[in-house]
């Protein structure tokens, strides 16, 4: 069984890449959402935004259009702990403080610290650690925002090329940056980063722009090319077209994580980190796809 999990009442009044921008006009994003847990074979799947060890959300305010992306790390499972609990308690967190204006749109450092704070100081008990991803569009400004920690990540398209992008956090090889809530005693000892060492940008994007917003499963599994050929297929800013070629990514990327003679971008990597390895990687599959067009009520 597959979930696919949307967004978006808006009318795009942009045809990809036929208007210029304009000043005077807000902005807003069309956004859908396809993905696999990793465990999908096994008839696996997790209700909510949630796939897998993966967590999302897609959030609007009056002021701006807020999405994001967790990939819990999954190595604590080997300690008795659901990696999607703390994921997922983020991601619920940061959408519910867009939710409320709690935000600032040019800070989206600002959620993740907030949402991430939060789980600190919560009664209940939650252990884990997760990467995050935050993309925010401020309306009126035409400016996305953007804070990135970890292997998590985003992309801008503009005329079937990548114009700008996140940059992934690694302290080594297959162990990314990760905000992280330890067991009393092991502070010093899980590996967890401030949420200030996120990678910040901010970019002015125009009516057509794609972005991408992924979890890693993606990026390990599909080099930019094959990404921006599917993008193609995407002629419209319609709903339904947005909808359907975040399925046709997802799917794409979810084949090829089980090929075992594919040669992965996580597998180029870890070649050239002196492993011999080939194949995809079977991993959790988030994809949130956007299209920036002008907003109407």
């Amino acid at each position: 069984m597959l979930s696919v999990l949307s967004y978006g009442r808006l009318v795009a009044r942009a045809v990809l890449g036929g208007l210029s921008q304009t000043d005077g006009r807000d902005y807003s994003l069309v956004t859908a959402s396809y993905g696999f847990g990793k465990d999908f074979r096994k008839g696996i799947l997790k209700k909510g935004m949630c796939y897998g060890d993966d967590a999302c959300f897609i959030a609007r305010h009056k002021s701006a259009d807020v999405l994001g992306v967790a990939d819990g790390v999954g190595g604590w499972r080997d300690y008795g702990v659901d990696p999607s609990q703390f994921s997922t308690t983020l991601m619920r967190t940061c959408e519910r403080l867009v939710k409320e204006g709690r935000f600032t749109p040019s800070s989206p450092v600002g959620i993740l610290t907030s949402g991430y704070y939060e789980l600190l100081q919560n009664k209940v008990p939650l252990l884990g650690s997760s990467t995050a991803c935050i993309v925010v569009l401020d309306r009126q400004s035409h400016q996305l925002h953007t804070c990135n920690l970890g292997d998590s990540g985003f992309l801008v398209v503009r005329g079937g090329e990548v114009v700008h992008r996140s940059d992934e956090q690694q302290h080594y090889f297959n162990t990314p940056f990760q905000l992280s809530i330890a067991p009393p005693g092991a502070e010093g000892v899980v590996l967890s980063d401030s949420p200030d060492a996120a990678d910040s940008s901010s970019f002015d994007v125009q009516l057509g722009d794609i972005i991408l917003t992924a979890s890693d499963g993606l990026f390990d599994n599909m080099p930019d090319y094959m990404i921006l050929q599917e993008l193609k297929k995407l002629k419209s800013a319609n709903y339904d077209s947005v909808q359907q070629t975040a399925q046709s990514i997802a799917k794409q990327a979810h084949e090829l994580a089980y090929d075992p003679n594919y040669m992965s971008p996580f597998a180029q990597f870890a070649c050239d980190n002196g492993l011999n390895v080939r194949g995809g990687k079977p991993d959790d599959i988030t994809v949130l796809l956007s299209v920036v067009a002008e907003y109407t009520d």
